[in-house]
């Protein structure tokens, strides 16, 4: 890859350990089910193997500016991370959490294995402030580097969710593993900056709406 090449996130069934869909049973493999969109049939769900260790890191990106306390944005965003936090400490894998609200982005939790704690966490997690969306992305865009030193062998998967309320942006960070970005935006009026964003960050883009409905 040159130096110039960016990753491109794709289907998470091709990793260095083997196709997931080979599991037809088991606990859901939810960040790959999810940058497939909303499983409409069984097929379309990825299973975990279960004679393999996950070695995966999660990191989770979430915009919890002001604006995502409209229309509902952020409560069924909240729904969301609910089932992936559930899913994540089923399975072991390592989770990375930085929150976008405020002056500045947080990191809730750095690469530690899900517990428990984190429901009462998102619990608590409310919507204020301005949105610090692309500091949080350059700092995640620097950890994955710092991580991919310590941790070569790592399969890591980035998950934004955001309404794409941002005023303008130029240069966008590398994140340098496949991703996807979630589109929180509702309303009858909508901006529809999330989808561009997507397309800049080169993750696939989906809409909360095409996952929790139906």
């Amino acid at each position: 890859m040159g130096a110039n090449a960016r990753p491109r996130a794709g289907r998470l069934d091709n990793g260095k350990q083997g196709k997931r869909h080979a599991a037809r049973s088991g606990s859901i493999n939810w960040p790959g089910t999810l940058l497939n969109g909303r499983p409409r049939h069984r097929e379309d769900v990825l299973f975990h193997l279960r004679t393999r260790s996950p070695h995966e890191l999660w990191l989770v990106i979430v915009d919890a500016s002001a604006s995502t306390r409209r229309h509902q944005a952020l409560s069924d965003a909240k729904g969301l991370l609910a089932q992936l936090f559930d899913d994540a400490y089923r399975q072991r894998a390592r989770l990375a959490l930085l929150t976008a609200s405020g002056a500045v982005p947080n990191w809730q939790v750095q690469g530690l294995k899900a517990s428990s704690g984190l429901r009462t966490w998102l619990d608590g997690l409310g919507a204020g402030g301005g949105t610090p969306l692309l500091a949080a992305l350059g700092e995640a865009g620097r950890w994955l580097i710092a991580r991919q030193k310590r941790f070569p062998a790592e399969q890591q998967r980035v998950l934004v969710l955001t309404d794409g309320r941002l005023k303008a942006w130029s240069m966008l960070p590398t994140l340098a593993c496949p991703g996807v970005l979630i589109d929180i935006e509702r309303g009858p009026i909508r901006l529809g900056r999330a989808k561009l964003l997507a397309a800049e960050l080169q993750a696939q883009y989906r809409h909360i709406d095409e996952l929790i409905s139906g």
